[in-house]
């Protein structure tokens, strides 16, 4: 099964932890729901103030990174308190199932030079971008699994159709994001780009082809610039220390287009400043799902509301909305972000033929 090996070492490391906590919890005598952890208001923890220099500042070291505009307030104890001490208020919404479309798309044209840019959804933060000859992935996640989740529809593109000569983006190390199955059968040609920290996870399964980059670098591919850039998120895996590696978002552009790949990130001045500095920007594929309870989603995930917001500010033509639907990993259904963004569009009144709520395996051509 796939990430098996994954899994068996986070069970061996959770037990460990797991015992810990029934510890904690014995000698705390009966412990009822708790609410959420009261957040102050965005202007106190200064969400509104923070200036642009900070994306430049120092992030940390190997090893050892942050986000130094607002280091991560979340503790485990907020983790544990989110996943059994909190009532989760979509219960029953929850115990629906999904409704979330899917096309058949067998990939076959990603076999043959395309004349215009097209963008398919596989499902959750995977995007197979074509354009002309060439063809790159993000966040390539083709695995029945999550680590735990299990994934609710099959890939929206059979893997074996992506090309020997494909590139690929990767965010972070997060199980939904980066997947050891997907990597070990991808094509051993695929070239990766990443943030600091993962080229030599990528390098022990036999992937040679990688280059490993910081916030603000660039490196070349053809035709195609890759500019990694700051997010707000953190990293973890097991055999991997917290933070130890880096998380990032992607611009990647060409002579003639501009595309965003939000990876994970809270909603932060990040956004703004990319618009500024690299604006207009042709395609955002930006996360809208995973966003409950905000109380401690808050940091590391967007809102449809905030995911909105980002497209504005990054002065992008198009928006992609992705990280939903396809694994069930936080509170909210999995099928309430596109009904939470559908809602944000039209109160905001906005366009609702730029957002494209693409079904999995749907392929969108970019016009013009």
């Amino acid at each position: 099964m796939n990430g098996l090996s994954d899994r068996r070492g986070f069970l061996r490391y959770a037990a460990g932890a797991s015992l810990g906590a029934a510890a904690m919890l014995s000698g705390c005598g009966r412990i009822g729901f708790l609410g959420p952890k009261k957040l102050p208001p965005p202007e106190e923890e200064g969400l509104l103030s923070r200036e642009p220099e900070s994306l430049y500042a120092p992030h940390g070291r190997p090893g050892d990174w942050l986000n130094p505009w607002w280091p991560n307030p979340n503790s485990v104890w907020d983790f544990w308190r989110m996943r059994f001490f909190y009532r989760n208020e979509w219960l029953e919404a929850k115990s629906r199932p999904p409704n979330v479309a899917r096309v058949v798309n067998d990939g076959s044209y990603l076999a043959k030079p395309e004349r215009s840019l097209s963008i398919t959804w596989v499902g959750h933060c995977t995007f197979v971008v074509k354009d002309g000859p060439d063809t790159w992935l993000t966040d390539p996640h083709f695995g029945d699994r999550a680590f735990w989740p299990k994934r609710l529809h099959p890939p929206g593109v059979p893997l074996e159709a992506i090309p020997p000569d494909a590139f690929a983006v990767l965010s972070h190390n997060h199980y939904d994001h980066m997947n050891a199955w997907t990597v070990d059968h991808l094509p051993e040609t695929v070239k990766w780009f990443v943030p600091m920290g993962l080229a030599g996870w990528l390098r022990e399964r036999g992937r040679g082809r990688v280059v490993e980059l910081d916030w603000w670098q660039s490196a070349r591919h053809g035709r195609w610039k890759l500019t990694c850039l700051p997010a707000q998120h953190w990293s973890n895996r097991f055999g991997m220390g917290r933070d130890s590696t880096l998380w990032c978002s992607w611009l990647v552009e060409s002579e003639s287009r501009k595309l965003f790949f939000g990876g994970d990130s809270g909603y932060f001045q990040g956004f703004a400043e990319y618009g500024r500095k690299f604006g207009p920007i042709d395609v955002a594929m930006l996360p809208i799902g995973a966003w409950a309870p905000r109380w401690f989603m808050r940091y590391s995930h967007l809102s449809p509301a905030e995911a909105y917001r980002a497209f504005g500010e990054l002065r992008a033509r198009w928006m992609l909305p992705m990280h939903w639907g396809t694994f069930d990993l936080t509170n909210e259904p999995m099928d309430q972000p596109p009904k939470g963004l559908r809602r944000v569009v039209r109160s905001a009144g906005g366009d609702p033929g730029a957002v494209r709520i693409l079904s999995i395996g749907e392929r969108w051509h970019m016009p013009g």
